[in-house]
């Protein structure tokens, strides 16, 4: 038994929590859409992790565990997808506030043909490499959430507020996810991944990550408030 995971998640969650109050950011008014977000997504996320799961695609260290498990998912697994989420939003509010929340657009037609390149390519890529589990659906879901946001939320494509948000956000994924895959916590099937890493991190999780983030801001846009700062 151990708390190696458990105590992850309190580092990734403890300071956006200690700083929900704080009057700046005010992110306590935005619990309604983080909750929905989360709920929405994190849910999506689990099932997918429990289906990976049982098919071996990966799996977890029970060295770096407490042993609790729902549903054959480690504890500390499903307080991953409420503490990432719950911070990376409040970065994501972090971001609003330092660029006045003001959405500034990219150039629509050259956002356009680049993610009509990328929609492309990831379907390909995704099609060409179907018999390695991870590697695929790591593709499939950055196209879904491509295709999702061109057709329902346009403008969050066109934000350089959420691009600049997600370079931020692979800031502390590389050091956690580094931690997570050096230890290793998360263990990966090497028939099911690519094979290439950045340190000791499967390229996959870059992929995953943007995906899982994106649904995340993407469900917490349908749902927050807009403040009236510009």
């Amino acid at each position: 038994m151990s708390f190696t995971y458990l105590l992850l998640n309190i580092l990734i969650i403890a300071i956006p929590l200690g700083l929900t109050f704080d009057k700046r950011i005010a992110y306590y008014r935005r619990l309604p859409a983080i909750v929905f977000s989360i709920a929405v997504v994190s849910s999506f996320f689990l099932v997918w992790d429990g289906i990976v799961t049982a098919r071996g695609e990966w799996s977890f260290n029970v060295k770096y565990l407490t042993g609790l498990q729902l549903l054959n998912i480690p504890l500390e697994e499903i307080l991953f997808f409420i503490t990432v989420p719950f911070s990376c939003l409040f970065i994501y509010e972090v971001v609003l506030y330092t660029t006045k929340s003001c959405d500034i657009k990219l150039p629509e037609r050259a956002v356009t043909g680049a993610i009509i390149i990328l929609l492309v390519i990831l379907l390909v890529a995704s099609l060409a490499l179907r018999h390695q589990g991870y590697t695929s659906k790591a593709l499939a879901s950055c196209g879904f959430f491509l295709v999702a946001a061109w057709v329902f939320d346009r403008s969050l494509l066109n934000s350089k507020q959420y691009w600049l948000w997600l370079g931020v956000c692979y800031i502390p994924f590389l050091i956690f996810n580094s931690v997570l895959t050096a230890l290793p916590v998360v263990q990966y099937n090497p028939s099911a991944i690519f094979g290439v890493r950045v340190f000791t991190i499967p390229i996959e999780d870059f992929l995953y990550n943007f995906a899982m983030l994106s649904f995340y801001v993407f469900l917490y846009r349908m749902r927050r408030k807009p403040l009236a700062d510009c």
